[in-house]
């Protein structure tokens, strides 16, 4: 014989079962909610400038030989005297040039010198090192060297080591350049979210990539390009 089923057991069953389709329906909605909020677009922003350099690094290398040492020494001291004092009298102090030791060969002393053979036993190459930010007026002298050569001064191949230029205020871009590349990053996102009829939402995760000092091209190594990339993900939404 079965045992009649009493009113509140059957509400109790009926408040259960609409507990359960109501927290089912909830948790669904934030599931749904919860995708939609996961929705990302990860983009780049980049900016760069064209500065000029602000310090150049100039060695001026020259030489000398002799078959005395006193003789080639005395010619070194007398071209870097030379070239000392014709960068000073073109607006270089003593702080922006250095002069650098000489270095001696002595032919005779390599083991595959034949003495029989040898013209001028002692050869030399000394430099002279200009570091200065006054950028344009040695690039000018640059052109002028040639001055001295015709004084009688053997300047030697200047491929190693070569000139350098510099750009030392970085700093004073950072900020400027990172809301750029940011500002860029943002015009391509909700290019982005407006093609794919999205909202741009806000900003997930960001980074920013490494500043780069290059020179513009071969022709104009004194100019250089100011280069950083920012990567920003955002929220998409409906």
């Amino acid at each position: 014989m079965s045992t009649p089923i009493r009113p509140a057991a059957i509400w109790l069953g009926a408040l259960l079962s609409l507990g359960l389709l109501g927290l089912g329906a909830i948790l669904g909605n934030s599931l749904q909610r919860y995708r939609e909020y996961e929705r990302v677009v990860n983009v780049k922003g980049l900016a760069e400038r064209d500065v000029p350099a602000d310090l150049v690094v100039w060695p001026i290398r020259f030489s000398a030989a002799g078959d005395s040492l006193a003789d080639v020494y005395a010619q070194l001291d007398s071209a870097a005297q030379r070239i000392v004092d014709y960068l000073h009298s073109k607006g270089l102090s003593d702080e922006e040039v250095r002069v650098d030791a000489p270095a001696i060969t002595d032919k005779l002393a390599q083991q595959w010198g034949n003495a029989e053979r040898v013209a001028l036993r002692f050869t030399a190459n000394q430099t002279i090192t200009v570091r200065s930010p006054q950028v344009d007026l040695v690039r000018a002298l640059m052109g002028d060297l040639a001055e001295l050569g015709r004084s009688g001064i053997a300047f030697s191949g200047q491929e190693y080591p070569q000139t350098e230029y510099l750009f030392t205020r970085l700093n004073e871009l950072k900020p400027a350049m990172v809301q750029e590349a940011t500002q860029a990053a943002r015009e391509v996102a909700n290019k982005f979210a407006q093609d794919s009829g999205s909202q741009l939402g806000k900003i997930r995760s960001a980074s920013q990539g490494q500043f780069s000092i290059e020179p513009r091209d071969s022709s104009t190594p004194h100019i250089k390009k100011v280069r950083v990339v920012s990567t920003v993900e955002y929220y998409l939404s409906d």
